[in-house]
Protein backbone atom coordinates (compact mmCIF):
# COMPACT_ATOMS: atom_id res chain seq x y z
CA UNK A 1 0.00 0.00 0.00
CA UNK A 2 2.73 2.46 0.95
CA UNK A 3 4.61 1.49 -2.19
CA UNK A 4 1.67 2.54 -4.36
CA UNK A 5 1.31 5.81 -2.49
CA UNK A 6 5.01 6.55 -2.93
CA UNK A 7 4.74 5.76 -6.65
CA UNK A 8 1.74 8.09 -7.02
CA UNK A 9 3.60 10.85 -5.23
CA UNK A 10 6.70 10.38 -7.42
CA UNK A 11 4.52 10.44 -10.54
CA UNK A 12 2.85 13.68 -9.47
CA UNK A 13 6.20 15.25 -8.61
CA UNK A 14 7.51 14.14 -12.01
CA UNK A 15 4.52 15.68 -13.73
CA UNK A 16 5.12 18.86 -11.78
CA UNK A 17 8.77 19.06 -12.87
CA UNK A 18 8.21 17.88 -16.45
CA UNK A 19 5.19 19.71 -17.75
CA UNK A 20 4.39 21.92 -14.86
CA UNK A 21 1.12 21.55 -13.05
CA UNK A 22 -1.10 24.55 -12.61
CA UNK A 23 -2.64 25.44 -9.28
CA UNK A 24 -5.94 23.64 -8.55
CA UNK A 25 -7.46 26.84 -7.18
CA UNK A 26 -10.00 28.38 -9.59
CA UNK A 27 -8.66 31.16 -11.84
CA UNK A 28 -5.02 30.68 -10.77
CA UNK A 29 -2.32 30.31 -13.41
CA UNK A 30 0.59 29.80 -10.95
CA UNK A 31 2.48 26.51 -10.70
CA UNK A 32 0.87 23.97 -8.32
CA UNK A 33 3.93 22.88 -6.37
CA UNK A 34 2.42 22.18 -2.94
CA UNK A 35 0.07 19.33 -2.14
CA UNK A 36 -2.84 19.36 0.29
CA UNK A 37 -5.15 16.41 1.18
CA UNK A 38 -8.62 16.51 -0.34
CA UNK A 39 -10.49 15.23 2.72
CA UNK A 40 -10.10 13.36 5.98
CA UNK A 41 -11.22 10.13 4.31
CA UNK A 42 -8.88 10.58 1.31
CA UNK A 43 -5.55 11.56 2.81
CA UNK A 44 -3.55 10.09 -0.08
CA UNK A 45 -5.43 12.08 -2.72
CA UNK A 46 -4.20 15.67 -3.09
CA UNK A 47 -4.93 19.07 -4.45
CA UNK A 48 -1.90 20.85 -5.90
CA UNK A 49 -1.69 24.54 -5.02
CA UNK A 50 0.65 27.43 -5.41
CA UNK A 51 2.21 28.76 -2.21
CA UNK A 52 -0.45 31.42 -1.56
CA UNK A 53 -3.37 29.05 -2.10
CA UNK A 54 -1.87 26.20 -0.05
CA UNK A 55 -1.39 28.63 2.85
CA UNK A 56 -5.03 29.71 2.59
CA UNK A 57 -6.18 26.08 2.31
CA UNK A 58 -4.15 25.01 5.34
CA UNK A 59 -5.40 27.95 7.36
CA UNK A 60 -9.04 26.98 6.73
CA UNK A 61 -8.75 23.19 6.69
CA UNK A 62 -9.78 21.36 9.88
CA UNK A 63 -9.16 17.63 9.99
CA UNK A 64 -11.77 17.14 12.77
CA UNK A 65 -14.51 19.27 11.22
CA UNK A 66 -17.88 17.53 11.35
CA UNK A 67 -16.80 14.83 13.80
CA UNK A 68 -19.09 14.10 16.78
CA UNK A 69 -17.95 14.04 20.40
CA UNK A 70 -18.35 10.26 20.54
CA UNK A 71 -16.24 9.83 17.39
CA UNK A 72 -13.61 12.14 18.85
CA UNK A 73 -13.51 10.13 22.10
CA UNK A 74 -13.18 6.90 20.11
CA UNK A 75 -10.34 8.43 18.09
CA UNK A 76 -8.52 9.47 21.27
CA UNK A 77 -8.91 5.98 22.78
CA UNK A 78 -7.63 4.34 19.59
CA UNK A 79 -4.62 6.65 19.41
CA UNK A 80 -3.57 5.86 23.01
CA UNK A 81 -2.97 2.24 21.93
CA UNK A 82 -1.45 3.18 18.55
CA UNK A 83 -4.69 2.13 16.84
CA UNK A 84 -4.21 -1.50 17.84
CA UNK A 85 -7.14 -3.58 19.13
CA UNK A 86 -7.41 -3.98 22.90
CA UNK A 87 -9.68 -5.87 25.31
CA UNK A 88 -10.06 -5.92 29.09
CA UNK A 89 -7.38 -7.76 31.06
CA UNK A 90 -8.34 -11.29 31.95
CA UNK A 91 -10.64 -11.80 28.98
CA UNK A 92 -9.72 -13.70 25.89
CA UNK A 93 -8.95 -12.01 22.60
CA UNK A 94 -11.94 -12.31 20.30
CA UNK A 95 -10.02 -14.50 17.85
CA UNK A 96 -8.35 -16.89 20.34
CA UNK A 97 -9.55 -19.45 22.88
CA UNK A 98 -9.96 -18.41 26.52
CA UNK A 99 -7.26 -18.01 29.14
CA UNK A 100 -5.98 -21.35 30.47
CA UNK A 101 -4.08 -20.99 33.78
CA UNK A 102 -2.89 -24.61 33.62
CA UNK A 103 -0.51 -23.62 30.79
CA UNK A 104 1.36 -21.12 32.95
CA UNK A 105 4.29 -22.06 35.18
CA UNK A 106 3.51 -20.55 38.60
CA UNK A 107 6.32 -21.26 41.08
CA UNK A 108 5.04 -18.65 43.56
CA UNK A 109 1.48 -19.99 43.53
CA UNK A 110 0.01 -16.65 42.45
CA UNK A 111 -2.73 -18.38 40.47
CA UNK A 112 -3.86 -20.37 43.52
CA UNK A 113 -2.45 -23.78 42.63
CA UNK A 114 -4.26 -24.07 39.28
CA UNK A 115 -1.20 -23.42 37.16
CA UNK A 116 1.29 -26.00 35.96
CA UNK A 117 4.40 -26.25 38.09
CA UNK A 118 2.73 -24.60 41.10
CA UNK A 119 5.24 -25.71 43.69
CA UNK A 120 6.78 -23.99 46.64
CA UNK A 121 10.09 -22.42 45.64
CA UNK A 122 13.32 -23.58 47.32
CA UNK A 123 13.46 -20.60 49.70
CA UNK A 124 10.10 -21.60 51.22
CA UNK A 125 8.37 -18.28 50.53
CA UNK A 126 4.61 -18.43 50.08
CA UNK A 127 1.89 -15.86 50.60
CA UNK A 128 0.76 -17.39 53.90
CA UNK A 129 2.32 -20.18 55.91
CA UNK A 130 0.32 -23.30 56.73
CA UNK A 131 -1.71 -22.86 59.93
CA UNK A 132 0.23 -25.53 61.86
CA UNK A 133 3.70 -24.51 60.67
CA UNK A 134 6.40 -22.94 62.86
CA UNK A 135 6.11 -19.77 60.75
CA UNK A 136 2.39 -19.44 61.54
CA UNK A 137 3.15 -19.88 65.25
CA UNK A 138 5.90 -17.26 64.99
CA UNK A 139 3.48 -14.80 63.36
CA UNK A 140 1.06 -15.42 66.25
CA UNK A 141 3.77 -14.86 68.88
CA UNK A 142 4.84 -11.60 67.22
CA UNK A 143 1.21 -10.48 66.81
CA UNK A 144 1.60 -9.92 63.05
CA UNK A 145 -0.35 -11.01 59.98
CA UNK A 146 1.44 -11.95 56.73
CA UNK A 147 2.58 -10.61 54.38
CA UNK A 148 5.01 -8.27 56.12
CA UNK A 149 8.26 -6.54 55.29
CA UNK A 150 11.51 -7.07 57.17
CA UNK A 151 11.37 -3.51 58.56
CA UNK A 152 7.95 -4.16 60.06
CA UNK A 153 9.23 -7.37 61.68
CA UNK A 154 12.26 -5.61 63.18
CA UNK A 155 10.22 -2.76 64.65
CA UNK A 156 7.73 -5.22 66.19
CA UNK A 157 10.61 -7.29 67.63
CA UNK A 158 12.19 -4.22 69.26
CA UNK A 159 8.83 -3.24 70.73
CA UNK A 160 8.27 -6.71 72.26
CA UNK A 161 11.84 -6.93 73.60
CA UNK A 162 11.44 -3.61 75.43
CA UNK A 163 8.13 -4.77 76.91
CA UNK A 164 9.17 -8.29 77.96
CA UNK A 165 12.86 -7.89 78.88
CA UNK A 166 13.58 -9.22 82.41
CA UNK A 167 15.35 -5.97 83.40
CA UNK A 168 12.21 -3.99 82.53
CA UNK A 169 10.09 -6.41 84.62
CA UNK A 170 12.19 -6.53 87.79
CA UNK A 171 14.02 -9.78 86.95
CA UNK A 172 10.77 -11.79 86.46
CA UNK A 173 11.48 -15.40 85.32
CA UNK A 174 8.20 -15.45 83.31
CA UNK A 175 9.36 -12.40 81.34
CA UNK A 176 12.65 -14.19 80.61
CA UNK A 177 10.75 -17.19 79.17
CA UNK A 178 8.51 -14.91 77.05
CA UNK A 179 11.65 -13.18 75.71
CA UNK A 180 13.13 -16.56 74.67
CA UNK A 181 9.93 -17.40 72.77
CA UNK A 182 9.97 -13.96 71.08
CA UNK A 183 13.63 -14.46 70.05
CA UNK A 184 12.85 -17.87 68.54
CA UNK A 185 9.85 -16.44 66.66
CA UNK A 186 11.96 -13.55 65.35
CA UNK A 187 14.68 -15.95 64.12
CA UNK A 188 12.06 -18.16 62.41
CA UNK A 189 10.43 -15.21 60.64
CA UNK A 190 13.78 -13.77 59.55
CA UNK A 191 14.54 -17.07 57.82
CA UNK A 192 11.02 -17.16 56.36
CA UNK A 193 11.29 -13.64 54.89
CA UNK A 194 14.84 -14.07 53.58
Amino acid sequence: MRKRQAEKLRLKEYELRAGGRTCDAPDCAEMGEHRAPKSRSRLDDYYWFCLDHVRAYNKNWNYYEGITDDDMEREIRRSTTWERPTWPFGTARPDTPGFDPSKIRDPFNIMGGEAAGATTPPNGFTNRPASSSPEANAFAVMGLDPPIAMDELKSRYKELVKRHHPDANGGDKGAEERLKIINEAYTTLKRFLA
